[in-house]
């Protein structure tokens, strides 16, 4: 994140003798982005964090891509897919390219391990379910709408309340996530006509820390494949860190729409900047007030981007067929806009309820064999009315 926190115990100085009440030291660890010469946290262990016990095999991530056919205009029904495992397990991956993994989970049980992504920063959007997001900079109460942004090299472990159905939206990035430098001052504080700042941010509330020997289990995603890691000391095992780098949820209706007298494009409610790509929130807002506005947007050729929407709630002005869950994706090469007679029924429409997700990518996107098994063969025609 772009601002300084801390949580529990840390010495005066930093890279200085800091001892247990044995008269041991605590374990320093800098856990930072860039060669030492990005954003940075130090983090102090009761127990050095490099002492693996044993380590195995977990599998090789292999995503089956879709034969290539002709460009079309897509629309996924992820409202078939089934719940079954955990935040990690459950994961569909659905499109992806080099740059930016999209899945959808839905959880039903706890993790019995942690787990590390060591590619780059995720970014899990809960669509539905509260619980608890943990790792060694604390714990995180999540809630509908949250992003939780979780910096790359962080181990974590999501536990949904018990009952409650969950529904979330991951997003794996080839390098880390970070709101628009346009909306920051040169410091790195968020500028006065931001859609969102600081107070909106929710860093970890509670820092737990634990002193417990066992079996403790910690899978890294890395180089194509989920690697396992035994240790003997539980992995949370931190008294106390401070810095600039850390796990942080941000929700959806805190973002305050930007909207003008004519219809705005979508670079205004980009939420978040990411390597190849950007994220961006529809929320509801008032519509344009110019007397003579068209508030649906205009017919437009992403010439340079894929765009996937994901629907989460309220109606859509722009489409028809569209549900809970739907993901659409347009692709550069040929132009998308509003369905038949949307245009025309958006005027003299004041606010809109709508809320959605929406990616645009720079490099083409792939649909997965997971994602065609989802596919509304019909959507590509669907302008014809």
């Amino acid at each position: 994140m772009t601002y300084y926190y801390k949580l529990g115990n840390i010495p005066h100085k930093r890279h200085t003798q800091f001892h247990q009440t044995d008269g041991s030291l605590y374990h320093e660890e800098l856990m930072g982005t860039l060669g030492f010469s990005g954003i940075q946290s130090l983090l102090y262990h009761l127990h050095p964090p490099t002492q693996i016990q044993k380590i195995l095999w977990e599998s090789k991530v292999d995503t089956s891509y879709e034969e290539l056919g002709p460009l079309r205009h897509r629309h996924l029904r992820t409202v078939t897919l089934a719940a079954e495992g955990d935040a990690i397990a459950t994961r569909v991956p659905l499109i992806a390219n080099a740059d930016i993994c999209i899945s959808v989970a839905l959880p039903t049980v706890p993790m019995q391990y942690w787990y590390r992504f060591a590619h780059g920063d995720e970014v899990i959007f809960i669509h539905n379910g509260c619980g608890l997001l943990e790792s060694q900079y604390g714990i995180i109460r999540y809630r509908p709408g949250d992003y939780l942004v979780i910096p790359t090299g962080v181990v974590w472990r999501i536990l949904p309340d018990q009952g409650v159905e969950q529904r979330m939206v991951v997003v794996e990035a080839s390098g880390h996530i970070k709101p628009p430098q346009r909306y920051l001052n040169k410091y790195g504080q968020f500028l006065e006509h931001a859609p969102y700042c600081e107070r909106d941010i929710r860093p970890p509330s509670k820092l737990i820390t634990h002193d417990e020997e066992g079996e403790f289990e910690v899978r890294v995603k890395a180089r194509g494949g989920i690697s396992r890691y035994l240790y003997k000391h539980h992995p949370l095992d931190v008294v106390g860190w401070d810095g600039h780098l850390w796990p942080f949820a941000f929700n959806i209706e805190d973002f305050e729409p930007i909207t003008g007298r004519i219809h705005q494009p979508p670079p205004v409610h980009q939420t978040f900047d990411g390597p190849g790509f950007v994220l961006c929130s529809f929320v509801p807002r008032m519509f344009d007030y110019h007397p003579l506005g068209i508030p649906a947007p205009y017919n437009h050729s992403n010439v340079d981007s894929d765009e996937l929407i994901y629907y989460v709630e309220g109606k859509f002005m722009s489409r028809k067929g569209i549900e809970r869950g739907s993901i659409t994706v347009h692709p550069s090469g040929i132009p998308h806009g509003p369905h038949p007679g949307m245009y025309e029924e958006s005027i003299g429409k004041e606010r809109t309820e709508e809320l959605a997700v929406m990616i645009d990518t720079f490099r083409p996107l792939r649909l997965t064999t997971n994602a065609i098994a989802l596919e509304d063969k019909n959507y590509a025609y669907s302008w014809l009315g």
